[in-house]
């Protein structure tokens, strides 16, 4: 294996999976790893030990230092041994660690049960995940804010339903695909700032062992768990549980994750669709490959790899409510093997989608000229109402006016489609003696920044009222991840 593939944990020998080879940051993949997981668990086990001998349990300092001094050096081999006999992964880690701290053995993971260190290291783990993504979507937004800020009055056609509408403004679409995100964030602070750690609990939730290790006394078994939860940086542990957490949590924190995943596939629907148009493309870089047979080709791969892995998250969100529903009084087990693949695949390919969005808004080629001419082509339709001001003035009636104009629109229109004609809607109406308007009073009613409202005006106010305070608030952030295939 070279170092390259050491380096992303590959190996062509072997299945790995694409977000770890192809698309998620290096830092996501970190967070998730055997190493970090395995990590936590020894620290849970340490904080477990010494919230106990605080309280009374007789643990030496020679129990308890080896156990602070061998928090990461994990011996794998030994654990997966230890697993191929006793068929539990936690056991294994307790006799490996056991084996690096010998004094400790007695002490390891007492009166815990398993759900102990693999509930709490995941809520740990969901966190962090959740922190990585916010600052990746803060980024996102810092780039969105330069983008509108830049094109806040650049005239464009609006669509609804997909169809040429009203005009607004390239950077007011862009606070359209802003907004989202600023949803999905304050959706994700929410989660965090209520996101309760599992606690000390004990085998079904009532904490039996943990009475019995401190001879019937509630108050320091209520005390013992304060205390781990502290330990671990909560401010509260849930209240009750069974084995496990409620396995809700796990749905309400993906819920977060696949909303973020779902903002950004908003993003690249429309991208790919303006791109096709040719008023804004993504990046594409000067050796790229748009198409292995068309060499003119340049497709909009990065945001159509976004809506792939969308697409992916969202199948994922609706499968933790499905677990939770399924987790029979105290718990079953039928919902390890899920989790392990659903909940962080779910973090690694929204990670993955961040990255992507970020690079694209800060690449974005955007073509004034083509967005003109788009506009120009379909402006005389909009211009209706004013059209109809200036028969009216010119002594036509309102409803005879209406009629003309609609007469004379969808014959401009179909000789657009049927004949590629430009838009000839103002000759026509021009040369029409029931309308009594010459051409040049109706081409005064064709410039487009008329037409776009208050949208310059909205992208300065969203820009400084609801993103520049989110902004300001961020911490600063190492160098963005670079897109990796």
């Amino acid at each position: 294996m070279t170092a390259h593939q050491q380096d992303i944990g590959q190996d062509h020998g072997q299945y790995s999976t694409p977000l770890a080879q192809r698309y998620a940051s290096r830092g996501m993949l970190a967070l998730w790893s055997p190493q970090r997981r395995h990590g936590l668990w020894r620290r849970l086990w340490v904080a477990l030990a010494e919230a106990e001998r605080a309280l009374g349990v007789p643990i030496p300092d020679e129990a308890l230092v080896p156990m602070r001094g061998h928090l990461d050096d994990i011996d794998f081999a030994a654990a997966a041994a230890y697993e191929k006999r006793f068929r539990h992964d936690v056991m294994a880690h307790v006799h490996a660690f056991g084996d690096a701290a010998p004094a400790a053995k007695g002490f390891i993971h007492y009166g815990a049960t398993s759900c102990y260190v693999t509930d709490n290291a995941e809520l740990v783990l969901m966190r962090e995940g959740l922190a990585l993504l916010r600052a990746k979507v803060v980024d996102a937004l810092q780039e969105l804010a330069a983008f509108a800020r830049t094109w806040r009055a650049q005239p464009a056609l609006g669509y609804t339903h997909l169809q040429p509408a009203q005009l607004t403004t390239v950077g007011k679409r862009a606070t359209l695909w802003m907004q989202d995100l600023v949803l999905d964030l304050a959706e994700l602070d929410h989660r965090v700032a209520t996101l309760p750690f599992r606690g000390v609990k004990g085998t079904t939730g009532t904490q039996a062992s943990f009475l019995e290790i401190f001879d019937g006394d509630h108050d320091k078994v209520r005390e013992l768990d304060r205390r781990v939860t502290a330990a671990m940086g909560f401010s509260a542990s849930i209240p009750v549980s069974g084995q496990t957490y409620s396995r809700k949590i796990d749905a309400q924190v993906l819920a977060v994750v696949g909303g973020i995943a779902t903002s950004a596939a908003k993003f690249a629907s429309d991208l790919r669709m303006l791109q096709a148009f040719g008023e804004i493309e993504e990046p594409f870089e000067k050796e790229q490959i748009g198409s292995s047979a068309m060499a003119y080709k340049r497709n909009p791969m990065r945001c159509e790899r976004i809506n792939s892995l969308a697409r992916f998250v969202s199948s994922l969100e609706p499968n933790a409510n499905q677990t939770h529903a399924v987790q029979y009084f105290e718990r079953t087990l039928d919902d390890s093997a899920n989790r392990r693949l659903v909940i962080p695949e779910a973090f690694l390919a929204t990670d993955a989608i961040l990255v992507l969005l970020t690079n694209v808004v800060g690449g974005l080629e955007v073509h004034p000229a083509r967005i003109e001419a788009r506009v120009r082509d379909e402006l005389p339709f909009m211009a209706t109402e004013e059209l109809i001001v200036r028969a009216v003035r010119a002594g036509a009636s309102r409803q005879d006016a209406h009629e003309v104009i609609r007469r004379h629109s969808i014959a401009a229109a179909r000789a657009m489609k049927d004949e590629g004609h430009a838009n000839d809607m103002l000759q026509r109406l021009a040369l029409d003696p029931e309308f009594g308007v010459p051409l040049g009073d109706l081409t005064t009613t064709l410039d487009a920044s008329r037409f776009v409202g208050r949208a310059p005006q909205q992208v300065d106010d969203f820009l400084a009222e609801v993103v520049a305070p989110i902004l300001a608030d961020a911490a600063p952030h190492a160098a963005r991840e670079e897109v990796r295939v």
